[in-house]
């Protein structure tokens, strides 16, 4: 049974959408397919994010297409203006009274706003969570970031306090290369590269929450961002 999407460009066309995709992960089946790469490829830009629904799910299929594509067949799906992205598809634009046209094609299109079986649900919503835990593990953008790590003064360990730092491990944080800089009498300080995952560590919350509590702060006097590069 294919599904039918109008006037994706306008707010009701999305908020139809938004509903739509509530308790779905893709615009049909289980799987990406190419049923969504036509509705992707509808949309003139990214989805604002008050569609939270659209907005997941034209993020997921815009990381499949640059990452790995996009290559099921799907059950087929027609969007105004717009031919599915099938071989063997035909694009059949909705008449004006689109409403009108709609109705008199339910035995071909899928009612968006019909009754799921509690089971469809439960089956939707397991997927949607699946689809959501499996994108908080993926890398989005990194930045190289370049700390300053002082020491209390110039008794404090410094072999010591490099090995604290380093022992603060994390998912999404990369510890780099590292040099002792000198500051004034005779004390020196730490300067130590790190690469995060922006969606995973945040460096402020790396610093008052690890690097300056207990047991850190025994040798870490206080961290200072010296440079934080988008890569």
């Amino acid at each position: 049974m294919a599904v039918a999407f109008h006037d994706l460009v306008s707010p009701a066309g999305l908020k139809k959408l938004d509903d739509y995709l509530l308790s779905r992960s893709y615009i049909t089946g289980y799987q990406a397919s190419k049923d969504d790469v036509t509705v992707y490829a509808a949309l003139p830009k990214a989805p604002s994010s008050e569609y939270v629904n659209v907005s997941r799910w034209y993020n997921h299929i815009d990381a499949l297409l640059r990452i790995s594509g996009v290559s099921a067949e799907g059950s087929g799906v027609t969007v105004e203006g717009f031919a599915p992205i099938t071989e063997e598809a035909i694009a059949t634009p909705p008449a004006a009274d689109s409403k009108a046209a709609a109705e008199d094609d339910d035995d071909d299109d899928v009612d968006l706003f019909g009754e799921e079986t509690e089971e469809e649900k439960k089956a939707a919503e397991e997927r949607a969570a699946a689809v959501k835990a499996s994108a908080k593990k993926k890398e989005s953008g990194k930045s190289s970031v370049l700390l300053d790590v002082k020491p209390w003064d110039d008794e404090t360990d410094m072999k010591k306090l490099e090995e604290a730092v380093r022992s603060i491990q994390m998912e999404g944080l990369l510890w780099g290369a590292s040099k002792l800089v000198p500051v004034g009498y005779g004390i020196k300080k730490l300067q130590i590269m790190l690469t995060i995952v922006d969606d995973l560590v945040s460096v402020d919350n790396l610093i008052e929450e690890y690097l300056t509590v207990e047991p850190v702060n025994e040798h870490v006097q206080s961290c200072d961002i010296v440079a934080f590069n988008k890569i």
